[in-house]
C-alpha cells in the first residue's frame, strides 16, 4: 500500500492507496512546529485506527509539501521511522512526466505540478484545475499536457478572516451556502457574498483562461475542481466539468510509480 501525503499551508491530507483505490484518508492541521517524532506518532495513530491497514503496513511513501519547515520534519520522519520503505519526496529533479512552461519553474508549488500530472492522466489537455485551498489556484494545462501557468487568488477562508478582522461590525461566519443571494441579515449577507462571489470569480477566470488555452474551441477545455473547500461552491459554478477530491494525491501516486519503475 502506498501512503501519499500532501502538506498544504492549512491542512495536511493523507491517503492510503491500495493499488489505484483509496483505502483510507485523513485530513489534519498543518503545524509548522510539529517535530518528526510527533509526526510519526500521529501517523501511526491514524493507521492504528484501521487494523487491516496496520497489519498490511505501508510499502511506499510519496510526499509533497508547500511548507518548507514541515517538509524538513517530514523528511526526517521518513528517514528515522520508515527507512526500509521506498519513499519519494517531490522536489526539483524528480521526474513527473510533464513539461513546465514557466519563467521560473522553482517558483511553482509541487502540489500544482501533482495536480497537473493527475489531470493530464485522467482527462488530458487542454484542461484547467481549480484547487480550492488556502489560496484558490487556477492551473492551465495545454493540449500537449504541459503546465503553462495559471492564476492565484486569496482562498475562501483567507477572505473571510480578512473581512472579519478589518470590519468591526462583521462577524466570522460559518462557511455555508445561503438560501438566497439577497441576505436578510448580516450572516446571510456575508455567506452570500462569500459563496456567490467566489463562484463568480471562478467562472470569470476559467472562461478567460479557456479562451487563451483553446482560442478556437474554449468548450474543449476540461475544468477539474479539487481541494478541501470545493464542495462549498461546486453547485454554484457552472463551468466545472469534474470534481476530483484526491487529485493531488493521485498525482503523487503516479509520480511515485514512474520513479520507482525507472
Amino acid at each position: 500500500m502506498l501512503l501519499a501525503i500532501d502538506v498544504g499551508n492549512t491542512h495536511t491530507v493523507l491517503v492510503v492507496f491500495d493499488g489505484e483505490e483509496v483505502a483510507e484518508h485523513w485530513r489534519i492541521a498543518t503545524d509548522p512546529v510539529r517535530t518528526a517524532d510527533e509526526l510519526a506518532v500521529t501517523l501511526r495513530g491514524l493507521l492504528a485506527q484501521r487494523p487491516a491497514l496496520a497489519r498490511r503496513g505501508v510499502d511506499g511513501i510519496a510526499l509533497c509539501s508547500t511548507v518548507p519547515s514541515v517538509l524538513h520534519e517530514m523528511r526526517e520522519m521518513v528517514r528515522r521511522y520508515y527507512r526500509d520503505v521506498p519513499a519519494l519526496i517531490v522536489e526539483p529533479g524528480v521526474r513527473t512526466g510533464v513539461s513546465v512552461r514557466y519563467d521560473n519553474p522553482k517558483e511553482i508549488g509541487t502540489d500544482r505540478i501533482m495536480n497537473t500530472v493527475a489531470a493530464a492522466h485522467l482527462y488530458g489537455g487542454p484542461a484547467i484545475v481549480v484547487d480550492f485551498g488556502t489560496s484558490t489556484n487556477f492551473d492551465a494545462i495545454s493540449a500537449q499536457n504541459e503546465f503553462v501557468g495559471g492564476a492565484l487568488a486569496p482562498g475562501i477562508e483567507i477572505s473571510v478572516d480578512a473581512l472579519s478582522r478589518r470590519a468591526a461590525q462583521l462577524l466570522k461566519v460559518e462557511l455555508a451556502r445561503p438560501s438566497r443571494v439577497i441576505g436578510k441579515n448580516t450572516v446571510a449577507a456575508l455567506q452570500s457574498g462569500i459563496v456567490f462571489g467566489v463562484a463568480g470569480q471562478v467562472e470569470g477566470i476559467v472562461r478567460r483562461m479557456a479562451a487563451e488555452l483553446s482560442p478556437d474551441d474554449p468548450e474543449a477545455v476540461t475544468v477539474i475542481a479539487t481541494g478541501g473547500l470545493a464542495p462549498l461552491v461546486l453547485d454554484e459554478v457552472k463551468v466545472i466539468d469534474a470534481h476530483e477530491p484526491w487529485l493531488t494525491l493521485i498525482g503523487l501516486r503516479l509520480v511515485f510509480e514512474r520513479n520507482m519503475a525507472a
